[in-house]
């Protein structure tokens, strides 16, 4: 049976929680992979079950490999690519949406590419390393949508093509070696920098530079709340520290907050 102190003070960490979004006046959340595995998208390094305990990233999800053996990348990439657009939202993230609806929310930043949170519902939301939802072409960088080429790729493998030069296009999600979208990325310092209360939702924090986000939140007296699985660099430095599945905690927190 669940021990009644760890009920408690799960409980009056989630009213703490709910009270700081209250008083805040610019919130923002950062979302990782953790907030996308209870929609049955795997994260990347969880041990057996991540992608990184399957494959070597830098084999499979580089820049370089990318240019020399895009069909290896296309490869790997293409059961993922699967899962994503047969996963729904799950209810951490209609929880944000409800958040960010209601005004609660201003900002969502997210490391995830499968576009969760717009399926949701949720509408400014920064993308820090891309999404599945366009493609650059590799020679005349002609930005298309996926719309098109993703049934063909998920159920026979054909690697999309420019249809103005017929080169290969490249998902626009960043890779190892990469540089980080600059708009997106832009927005997102901006928020962080001027936000009164940062939200982890569902990430180690263990990448960067997304990893140093929080920070640019802390440095300028910002408040700091984690939730997530497994304990991060920062906990130390923040206001609360949940270590739970964000898919139950995130609805209960929208409940108190939206019913306060």
């Amino acid at each position: 049976m669940p021990n009644p102190d760890s009920i408690f003070r799960l409980q009056e960490s989630i009213k703490f929680v709910s009270e700081l979004i209250c008083k805040s006046r610019n919130a923002v959340i950062l979302t990782g992979a953790g907030i996308s595995t209870p929609s049955g998208i795997p994260d990347f390094r969880s041990e057996g079950t991540g992608l990184w305990s399957l494959d070597e990233p830098l084999e499979v999800a580089s820049l370089t490999t990318f240019r020399h053996s895009p069909e290896k990348f296309f490869a790997w990439i293409r059961p993922l690519i699967k899962l994503i657009v047969e996963a729904q939202p799950n209810p951490a993230h209609n929880a944000i949406t409800a958040l960010e609806s209601a005004g609660f929310l201003k900002t969502i930043i997210t490391q995830n590419i499968d576009t969760l949170h717009q399926r949701s519902g949720s509408k400014n939301v920064y993308e820090t390393h891309g999404s599945i939802s366009s493609l650059t072409c590799t020679k005349c960088f002609l930005k298309t949508s996926s719309e098109l080429y993703i049934k063909p790729f998920i159920n026979e493998g054909i690697i999309p093509c420019c249809p103005r030069c017929g080169s290969i296009l490249k998902p626009d999600v960043i890779l190892f070696g990469e540089q980080m979208p600059h708009i997106p990325w832009e927005h997102t310092l901006s928020a962080a920098r001027s936000c009164d209360l940062m939200i982890v939702a569902g990430s180690s924090l263990e990448v960067l530079p997304v990893a140093g986000i929080p920070m640019q939140a802390l440095d300028r007296g910002a408040h700091l709340v984690i939730i997530n699985q497994t304990p991060t660099y920062l906990g130390a430095r923040a206001d609360a520290v949940i270590l739970d599945d964000v898919a139950k905690l995130m609805p209960e927190i929208s409940r108190q907050v939206l019913g306060s």
